[in-house]
């Protein structure tokens, strides 16, 4: 074995075109998707706990995907704050096909068909008691007949022009479902992304304040969304996602589970996501608020976690910051 003075581990990192040659990992925008808030109002409604993120209209989606586009990212994520008259305890207007996500969907795709657009199935948004779910006299959340719903929701927003639909509920059984859905409705290219090991986190919390379900949620997720103590339970969850369909798979939260990326990746070979949730933006945006790191630094020094554990992709708010940094 080589050893020191031979060996010198150090040369190859003293100047900048070295490291970039040897880099054993390199980010590009076309590593982002950036996740959008829609909102049936006509002004941008910024988001007090995500400093820098906004609620758009439609104009504002079409105008954000496009800007997406110039700036390189494939896909765009999208999520709607849907109008409180319109939140029941069964979700229905998650059904609708002319409901704001369909409404944004067709908006993106005749304004800027080249960019992806990636939809959220799940009831939170649509409930008035904030569950992913149909939920029973004692608030458990019903899987089956939830599981029924969410492939009706996939299904109209699959016609509207998605590209992708993620299912983010954890119910038992839904992709197997949605993609039966999707191929006897002719939808056989349009992809699957699980979200295939989703935590019960204390991350999501403005999240909740983005779609407006904050304060309406009746107990806890904890008897869907996966106990944060668990790994090999969340390869069992990814390995059901997979035999029933699922095109890629996606971990959430990102950063606090690099160990299940790295598990997912190394078990299955399959694309793997991940979702830099709204509670880790917005810890970077409050560390560089009071000058305890450079926001650059720490967006692309996470982003670049996330590559190396061995994600295909990053679902992330600081999508065009990143871009516009490597580029740059």
């Amino acid at each position: 074995m080589t050893h020191y003075p031979a060996l010198r581990l150090r040369r190859t990192r003293a100047a900048a075109w070295s490291r970039r040659m040897v880099a054993e990992n390199v980010l590009t925008p076309a590593d982002l998707i950036w996740p959008l808030f829609v909102t049936g109002g006509e002004a941008e409604e910024p988001i007090a706990s995500l400093p820098g993120v906004s609620r758009w209209s439609l104009a504002g989606i079409v105008d954000r995907a496009r800007e997406a586009r110039d700036l390189g990212i494939p896909c765009i994520a999208l999520f709607p704050n849907t109008p409180a008259g319109l939140r029941t305890d069964d979700g229905r207007e998650a059904v609708n096909p002319d409901n704001l996500m369909c409404r944004a969907i067709r908006a993106i795709k005749d304004a800027v068909p080249e960019v992806g657009v990636l939809t959220d199935v799940a009831l939170d948004p649509y409930t008035s008691h904030g569950h992913d779910g149909i939920v029973d006299g004692a608030g458990y959340v019903l899987n089956d007949i939830t599981s029924e719903i969410l492939t009706r929701q996939a299904l109209v927003q699959a016609e509207a022009g998605a590209d992708i639909v993620a299912p983010s509920d954890m119910m038992d059984g839904r992709v197997g479902q949605i993609r039966e859905a999707l191929e006897a409705g002719g939808h056989v290219n349009v992809q699957i992304m699980a979200y295939a090991a989703k935590y019960a986190s204390g991350f999501y919390g403005p999240f909740r304040d983005a779609v407006g379900s904050r304060g309406l949620l009746k107990g806890d997720k904890k008897t869907y969304q996966m106990d944060p103590a668990n790994a090999e339970e969340a390869l069992r969850e990814v390995a059901l996602d997979l035999a029933e369909g699922a095109d890629s798979v996606m971990v959430k939260p990102g950063l606090p589970y690099l160990d299940i990326i790295v598990r997912v990746k190394n078990a299955f070979e399959v694309p793997v996501f991940a979702y830099q949730v709204s509670g880790e933006y917005a810890m970077i945006e409050a560390a560089a608020a009071v000058g305890a790191g450079d926001r650059d630094t720490l967006v692309l020094e996470t982003l670049m976690a996330f590559k190396r554990a061995g994600t295909s992709g990053v679902l992330t708010y600081h999508a065009p910051l990143a871009a516009r940094l490597m580029g740059a």
